[in-house]
């Protein structure tokens, strides 16, 4: 089974998260699983040499499905099943949710859906939308994860800040009471309201945070740094990046009617970060890219930090 990767962040024409299998008419995680292609489980097996030997205090967590080996984990890894790790999303979220997309990611080993949560909210007159990302891996290297990620709906950019006040996601790993630990997870949707509530005070300050234009080239040189000894090529990727964020903060439509401030500077970096396509698009781009909407984007928080310091 490939990777249900279509396309992701790279162009505004697209939804924000424009990745899987679209499922908006799923009234529950365990049609939008059937939808993805998700509907197997994770059977594990002893591990042995090429000669038959049994390696003590190892698993293969395998699909049933094709025997496809997700990944070789200890014997206290606890498999968390898609179905078990999905179903959960139903009772925590409740009634108005919409599950918008699910997939897998490096074939089956990590296994994610995502919901719109009903609440909108206003703030400093854009209208910004709550996501719930959760997602689930079997091959041993990440946790069972849930994060909330702000969408700006009028140009689909992200606005997962790392707040130093308020929390937007949960993690617990494979072993110990999983179940006990998903039972935690419902402390997500409190992270969520407490997050949202703490965004639109810092948004409110970002927008009452006037910058010249002579503070947004500072911004940006010191967000996008030319290496010591960098190629001629190397210096011009740089430059070249550097008049992208700044295309982003004087002309797009969606930011003309903003002051000269952080959150339009915030907003430009958010939109180059997860919209613009990569000076060179390897094979994992845009599964790491979707990673980021759970564990944060480094360039963003950056320049969120950046400015905060001004």
């Amino acid at each position: 089974m490939s990777a249900n990767v279509e396309t992701m962040f790279y162009t505004r024409t697209k939804p924000w998260h424009g990745l899987g299998t679209q499922v908006q008419e799923a009234p529950n995680s365990s049609e939008a699983l059937i939808a993805a292609g998700l509907d197997w489980k994770v059977i594990q097996k002893n591990v042995q040499t090429a000669d038959g030997q049994y390696v003590p205090g190892f698993k293969a967590n395998v699909r049933e499905t094709d025997s496809q080996v997700l990944g070789i984990v200890t014997d206290r890894y606890k498999v968390v099943q898609n179905e078990d790790a999905f179903a959960f999303t139903d009772a925590l979220l409740g009634e108005g949710v919409t599950y918008e997309t699910a997939g897998s990611l490096q074939n089956g080993r990590r296994a994610w859906i995502l919901a719109r949560l009903p609440q909108r909210y206003i703030i400093s007159g854009d209208e910004i939308t709550p996501y719930l990302v959760f997602m689930n891996s079997h091959d041993g290297t990440g946790a069972i994860k849930a994060a909330m990620t702000p969408i700006r709906v009028v140009c689909q950019n992200t606005l997962n800040l790392a707040l130093a006040t308020a929390k937007r996601s949960w993690s617990a790993n494979h072993v110990g009471d999983i179940r006990g630990k998903l039972e935690d997870a419902k402390d997500t949707l409190l992270y969520a309201e407490q997050y949202m509530s703490e965004l639109g005070q810092e948004i409110d300050k970002l927008n009452r945070q006037k910058m010249t234009d002579k503070q947004i080239e500072a911004a940006i040189n010191i967000l996008l740094p030319t290496a010591a000894g960098a190629t001629e090529q190397q210096k011009k990727n740089v430059l070249r990046m550097k008049e992208e964020v700044r295309a982003r903060y004087y002309d797009a439509p969606d930011l003309q009617r903003m002051d000269k401030n952080a959150y339009r500077f915030i907003n430009a970096v958010s939109d180059f970060a997860t919209h613009a396509k990569p000076l060179r698009e390897r094979a994992n781009y845009k599964e790491s890219l979707f990673a980021k909407t759970v564990d944060g984007n480094a360039m963003i928080d950056r320049a969120y930090q950046m400015v905060k310091a001004a």
